[in-house]
């Protein structure tokens, strides 16, 4: 569920794989996942743009391996030194071929890390476009990401033309951080600390932001499924 904090172990489970990368494209043939962090030490330089809707996601570096002691000084592989794809070509090959008309977009779940132990599961995304941009140094992949409100069909990424399907919006990851703060990382209603939720005050679908920090507040399992959408 959007906004629920999860653990490393609780997302593997959920995906029932190990997710060592952060690229893993269509697992067991369905959605694909990507782990993220706009945190100023991440490798990546990942954006959520447009109040939440949108997310710019980098592509991944060269892994390390003999001959290869600085991957940040080469550009982003498309293929491995076989020929296959890597995840960034399968993920840019995925959203050329949505631009081109040619199917559906693929569904992206996506998880964020907003500090050490602490991820966030910021729902379903589609990828609807990518490119290739000097970072000044060397080229890197851009994948484009919008925030839908939820996935019906798991298989929607096989069809040749998009539903129309409701947007949606992430809590910016500075608001996260604010609330987490000043909540003390417990639930504001009954101290718990576990399966936690940032929950909206005033529900976006209401009428709620997500980009003060004053409308989001920290909720357990049990008091957010009680709240549900009324307004409290």
């Amino acid at each position: 569920m959007r906004g629920n904090v999860i653990s490393y172990i609780e997302m593997c489970q959920k995906e029932g794989t190990s997710l060592q990368r952060g690229m893993n494209f269509r697992l067991k043939g369905h959605h694909s996942v990507i782990l993220m962090s706009v945190r100023p030490n991440s490798p990546y330089r990942d954006e959520v743009q447009d109040d939440g809707a949108v997310l710019i996601y980098e592509g991944h570096d060269e892994p390390k391996r003999k001959g290869i002691t600085d991957p940040k000084s080469l550009d982003q592989p498309e293929r491995q030194p076989g020929g296959t794809l890597t995840e960034n070509g399968k993920f840019h090959q995925a959203a050329q071929q949505f631009k081109a008309g040619k199917k559906g977009p693929d569904i992206v779940q996506v998880y964020e890390k907003i500090k050490a132990g602490i991820w966030i599961d910021n729902g379903f995304f589609h990828l609807v476009d990518s490119w290739i941009e000097n970072d000044g140094a060397r080229n890197v992949f851009k994948f484009k990401l919008v925030a839908v409100e939820s996935v019906s069909d798991e298989f929607a990424a096989e069809e040749n033309a998009s539903r129309l399907v409701e947007r949606s919006r992430i809590i910016p990851t500075s608001v996260k951080l604010e609330v987490w703060a000043r909540d003390g990382g417990k639930c504001v209603s009954c101290g718990a600390t576990d399966e936690l939720h940032f929950d909206h005050i005033l529900p976006f679908s209401k009428g709620g932001t997500s980009l003060k920090a004053k409308n989001v507040q920290l909720l357990c399992a049990r008091h957010n499924l009680s709240k549900s959408a009324k307004i409290q």
